[in-house]
């Protein structure tokens, strides 16, 4: 083909209104409540938008992912690398080529990707955005606690009818940060309390998952950790360090993180980043502990490997690749005694993912036997259910800005706290010569909440109205839309957990 013919297949695929295509039909594009329009961007204004491409094989991934994640497979634990999972859904030649040269023509630069090379992240004005993206109008907001700005388009954008075969969606148009699940509660008042706790604490949390001081990394093992911060969300090291020396004392820990990868922003501490590294870096102490910044606000995020359903940095709990944490709370706030609902728990099924295989017996046997079902046309009861475990979220003890903080609360404050627990399973796991857990969902299943506490009272708010009135769904005993499998028993979960 020639130069000539080349330069208009490219003119063609820019402005063909006609044939186009919607990437993202059933896309929200309404106002979440707290965000305000500060009107249209300049035509001039530099926006960046990332490209999703096409994936390939990505069947054989799902088989290979299930076989890696299966204790019954003699594939378990036999983790692909970064490097095999690129050489398997790579974009095809044809999809990077096209793609490439699209956004070439359309003016767009500084165009970066990634080593699966299934994202493509590029600079453009918002005049050129707006020409490629058809329909696409971007204006500027802000909204959230902090004061959040982004650039959005209220508007479906399309694509030419070309590219339906290369590109998934683009990025950085619709979606608006998340809103914390956090919240600082009032101290609650009861009476006589001298002697009793005042907010959780890592001993707390040690001592109701009956963890002993030896229960820390060896520090001698390859062993890391991880947690993300979002959306200017950033922790701050000194209130790490005072977290620790606050805190830290009946147990060996690391006081620092290991690694900051990504822009470490030099403002204010934000409370969710900090309790996420604070209470990671506690509950799986000792552990080496990196962490991921990206403080920008465009919808780069990640796909399922059904390449159907994507998601941004706002990694949904429905995912059926991820292990869902719910919250609790003790029945007396003061007493280190059984667990509860958090009612702030979230929990329910999922209307985007298909229920999957690992836990359709569980889900199945909920369905039929809870005694406290919302309405059926309240909930998909074909989708994915979650969560799958869950832990203390209530009244936690937070150091942000060096001031310690009482009360907080959320399943934000529930979730560290059992990835940390994990990662000390690893720990043994890596030092007796076996790989780490990876994926868990299949496991977890498969032997029905082993190694954890079954939490069988409380239910979740829902919504307020005469037919539901304010009673979402309740726990009960094995599996529960509400606390998973239960919160975790140290010991037994790592008896449990460690072999094969």
């Amino acid at each position: 083909m020639g130069l000539g013919a080349c330069l208009l297949g490219l003119l063609a695929l820019i402005l063909s209104g006609k044939c186009s295509y919607s990437p993202e039909p059933d896309q929200r594009r309404t106002l979440p409540p707290g965000w305000v329009s500060l009107g249209r961007a300049d035509p001039e204004e530099e926006l960046s938008l990332t490209f999703a491409l096409k994936q390939q094989n990505l069947e054989r991934l799902l088989e290979l992912v299930q076989a890696v994640s299966d204790p019954s497979s003699p594939r378990y634990g036999k983790y692909l690398t970064l490097e095999d999972v690129a050489e398997l859904v790579r974009p095809s030649p044809l999809t990077l080529h096209t793609v490439q040269k699209w956004l070439l023509a359309a003016g767009a630069w500084n165009c970066h990707s990634v080593t699966t090379q299934d994202f493509l992240t590029c600079w453009l004005s918002v005049r050129q955005a707006e020409l490629l993206l058809s329909g696409a109008e971007f204006h500027h907001y802000v909204g959230g606690a902090a004061e959040t700005h982004v650039v959005r388009s209220p508007r479906p954008y399309q694509l030419p009818q070309a590219l339906a075969p290369h590109v998934d969606f683009v990025g950085g148009l619709h979606r608006f940060p998340p809103t914390s699940s956090l919240r600082q509660r009032p101290e609650p008042q009861v009476a006589g309390t001298i002697g009793l706790h005042l907010g959780v604490t890592p001993s707390v949390i040690r001592e109701r998952y009956n963890l002993t001081a030896q229960d820390v990394g060896s520090g001698t093992s390859n062993n890391s950790q991880a947690c993300a911060q979002f959306l200017e969300q950033y922790f701050h090291s000194s209130d790490l360090a005072e977290f620790m020396r606050l805190f830290g004392g009946k147990f060996v820990h690391q006081a620092s993180v290991a690694r900051v990868v990504g822009q470490q922003g030099r403002g204010r501490a934000g409370i969710e980043a900090s309790l996420d590294v604070q209470y990671l870096m506690s509950a799986g102490a000792n552990i080496s502990t990196w962490v991921y910044s990206n403080p920008g606000d465009s919808g780069a995020g990640c796909r399922s490997v059904s390449g159907r359903h994507q998601f941004r940095p706002s990694f949904p709990a429905s995912s059926p690749y991820v292990t869902t944490v719910g919250g609790t709370s003790f029945q007396n706030p003061f007493l280190i005694t059984n667990e509860i609902v958090d009612y702030i728990s979230g929990g329910g099924f999922s209307n985007v993912f298909p229920r999957p295989s690992y836990q359709e017996e569980a889900v199945a046997q909920f369905l039929s036997s809870s005694p406290h079902l919302p309405p059926s046309s309240y909930f998909n009861a074909s989708g994915r259910a979650y969560p799958d475990v869950a832990a203390l979220s209530d009244g936690y003890w937070v150091v942000s800005n060096s001031v310690p903080i009482p009360w907080v609360s959320g399943t934000s404050a529930s979730t560290p706290v059992f990835g940390g627990l994990l990662s000390l399973i690893n720990e043994h796991r890596i030092l007796s010569g076996r790989p780490p857990l990876g994926f868990l969902n299949p496991r977890l299943y498969q032997q029905r909440g082993a190694g954890l506490f079954d939490v069988t009272h409380g239910c979740h708010e829902s919504c307020l109205n005469e037919e539901v009135e304010g009673q979402g769904f309740c726990s009960g005993a094995g599996w529960d839309p509400v606390t998973g499998w239960g919160t975790p028993n140290f010991p037994a979960l790592l008896k449990t957990l460690l072999n094969p």
